[in-house]
């Protein structure tokens, strides 16, 4: 297997000073839970003429980043949008975030990432309730985020643990696919079993794609995980370089399609998906690379 932190055979070209951070339209916002006068929140995009009568087709639903404690579900307005229009159901989710006097509080054998966990969790168990309302597949679900969200939806559906005892019974948080957009793992994670992904990755894991920056430091966490993931019996694990890109650059194009170009062929190998991918390709300009074991 090949360390992602070097990938120096691979050739690019850079894109220099990157373009505005990309963003797409609202979609139709939902309350999954409540905690007190605290509403959590998912914000779903249907695809055009979708109707509850018709066959249910798969959904998808993103956690944005901001390091366990800032960030918005609009991160991901933009590519929830672009998969709605391929025909899946996609949401952008708000979940708790660790404040400053919780994470110093929790410093040592608990990380204050684990407060995120239980409503990513949730968010799916209401997503899989609320199948028939939204004309969606709950064996068809796929989860994802970015950074700090890609952390997020690894544990989520990994870990047994961290559950809200208020969530409904029979929901599980599995989910048929996994799309990263480089996933913030740490080997400080190892300090609490209960968000450090390599302890929870096992035989069974879903098929997953990760985009990654060549430069991205993040790295440094990924790659244990990767190397285990690659020697698991009957795994399906991608990953796609930007060689000369760092922390977050799928937010900006062209790496934003590029990136969502890619998880759509993917997701269509996997039969989640049907057709074409629908964004333009640049002609020339860089790509990405597909890194091999």
């Amino acid at each position: 297997m090949r360390n992602l932190c070097v990938v120096l055979s691979l050739v690019l070209v850079s894109t220099g000073a990157q373009a505005d951070r990309v963003s797409g339209p609202s979609g139709k916002v939902y309350t999954y839970k409540e905690e007190g006068e605290v509403k959590r929140e998912l914000e779903v995009y249907f695809p055009e003429g979708h109707e509850k009568a018709e066959k249910p087709v798969p959904g998808i639903i993103f956690f944005h980043g901001g390091g366990w404690s800032g960030g918005t579900r609009a991160a991901f307005s933009y590519q929830c949008d672009y998969f709605a229009s391929r025909g899946l159901v996609a949401a952008t989710v708000t979940y708790r975030l660790a404040t400053k006097e919780e994470k110093a509080k929790m410093k040592g054998a608990k990380s204050a990432k684990r407060l995120c966990i239980p409503d990513a969790k949730s968010a799916i168990r209401w997503f899989k309730q609320n199948a028939d309302e939204l004309g969606v597949d709950p064996d068809r679900i796929i989860a994802g985020g970015g950074s700090a969200g890609g952390h997020i939806s690894l544990i989520a559906t990994s870990n047994p643990g961290l559950n809200d005892p208020n969530d409904p019974e029979g929901f599980d948080a599995s989910v048929a696919a996994l799309v990263l957009f480089n996933p913030a793992l740490s080997m400080g994670d190892a300090r609490d079993s209960e968000i450090d992904f390599i302890q929870h990755l096992k035989p069974g894991a879903p098929p997953t794609i990760a985009f990654f920056g060549s430069e991205d430091k993040w790295l440094k966490g990924w790659n244990p995980a990767y190397g285990k993931w690659s020697t698991l019996k009957g795994a399906t694990i991608e990953v796609q370089m930007a060689e000369g890109e760092g922390h977050g650059f799928f937010n900006h194009q062209p790496w934003a399609d590029l990136t969502l170009t890619a998880a759509d062929e993917f997701l269509k190998k996997l039969g989640l998906l049907e057709g074409k991918p629908t964004l333009p390709a640049p002609e020339g300009g860089p790509k990405l690379v597909p890194v091999e074991e």
